[in-house]
């Protein structure tokens, strides 16, 4: 059963303050951390800037999808990310979950 992560994310005030080769150089250790995660079979989804004026929309500027083989993996990149400073630079919300279908998440709904 795949695993999924959801990133919305917004550069703060601390990004901004950096100069262009520090955020350059920060991005370039996050890039080198990153490279051993297809081997965990990590897929990223998408990693792009989120589309201004979609109804009800985040007001982030950035999303990121992720794909894991199981939540382990997923636990692991959450972990990554914590650990190089990533919330440190961005206002930073996830939201994780299993795979699930359209009835089963109507099941769910319907529980609550």
């Amino acid at each position: 059963m795949s695993h999924y992560l959801v990133e919305l994310y917004t550069p703060n005030a601390a990004w901004h303050a950096l100069s262009t080769e520090q955020r350059q150089q920060f991005l370039a250790a996050i890039g080198e951390a990153m490279g051993g995660l297809a081997q965990l079979g990590v897929q990223a989804l998408t990693l792009t800037e989120i589309e201004l004026g979609t109804d009800h929309g985040s007001g982030h500027r950035y999303l990121g999808i992720w794909r894991f083989p199981d939540a382990a993996a997923r636990e692991a990149l959450l972990a990554g990310i914590q650990a190089s400073g990533w919330y440190t630079y961005f206002d930073h919300m996830n939201a994780a979950g299993a795979e699930g279908d359209f009835a089963q998440h109507l099941n769910a709904l319907i529980a609550v």
